[in-house]
């Protein structure tokens, strides 16, 4: 969705981002991922929601969001996920993660935790059916490591028949996005590319300064990208300090 580029109002991002002596938070460090996007406005789960429609096709509005913090003595701990979970107008659960620094079994965690978000539903009660069950979507945005020998940058992962590729048509779905696939991706030009694609390569060189041009470009572009950016920008000098000081901890801790 472009943005209205004509309303500086809109574009303060650059003043608080990109002017002179700015330190840019890196988004692609869960803490800063989750503030950026379970901030309490209308701003955030826009953005929010303008993602985790481009990552699985179709729109979605987010309804609400459950962003568990957790415990104080886990803050050291090198497995503590920052995930965004939420539930849209229509029902849907989704859980939304960036790891920095993914684990080697990162896709049997993905798969354990696809279970426990599809089957924490509601079925309690003579008159509940499965066919009332909603649909979950597990989504791990994965800052390190290369787990697909592909060159794909998005996976969709269901269950299905290997011999036959017959689907089950069940109702969980594991996406992965691998950004650092997105080497290839960046210098194509932003009207080739699709939403994911905009929004991996706004995660992954945004803190970037040789690609600063064209993070600008993709943000005065995506109207979703531009919310992230101006909630990102909207943080407080504290919280700032915060996330800049637990993003080096954990990067001392994997």
């Amino acid at each position: 969705m472009e943005t209205n580029i004509q309303n500086p109002a809109r574009f303060e991002w650059e003043r608080f981002l990109f002017g002179e002596g700015a330190q840019i938070l890196d988004i692609r460090y869960d803490p800063v991922f989750k503030a950026v996007f379970t901030k309490d406005t209308e701003i955030s789960k826009a953005a929010l929601s303008d993602l985790i429609s481009s990552l699985i096709g179709r729109a979605v509005t987010v309804d609400t969001i459950t962003a568990n913090e957790p415990p104080i003595d886990d803050m050291r701990q090198r497995r503590v996920r920052f995930d965004v979970a939420c539930r849209t107008k229509n029902g849907e659960f989704i859980n939304v993660e960036m790891s920095f620094n993914p684990d080697v079994d990162e896709p049997v965690r993905l798969e354990y935790y696809t279970g426990k978000l599809f089957t924490g539903q509601d079925m309690y009660g003579k008159d509940k059916e499965y066919n009332v069950l909603k649909e979950t979507y597990q989504i791990a945005i994965l800052a390190k490591g290369n787990f697909f020998q592909d060159e794909n940058l998005i996976h969709e992962f269901l269950y299905y028949d290997p011999k036959t590729c017959v689907s089950l048509g069940g109702k969980t779905k594991i996406i992965t996005v691998e950004l650092v696939k997105t080497k290839p991706i960046v210098d194509k030009p932003i009207e080739d590319m699709t939403n994911a694609e905009l929004w991996a390569v706004f995660f992954e060189y945004l803190t970037d300064k040789r690609k600063r041009a064209k993070i600008i470009e993709i943000i005065k572009r995506e109207e979703g990208i531009a919310m992230a950016v101006t909630t990102l920008g909207s943080l407080t000098q504290n919280e700032a300090e915060f996330f800049r000081n637990l993003s080096l901890l954990k990067g001392e801790l994997v």
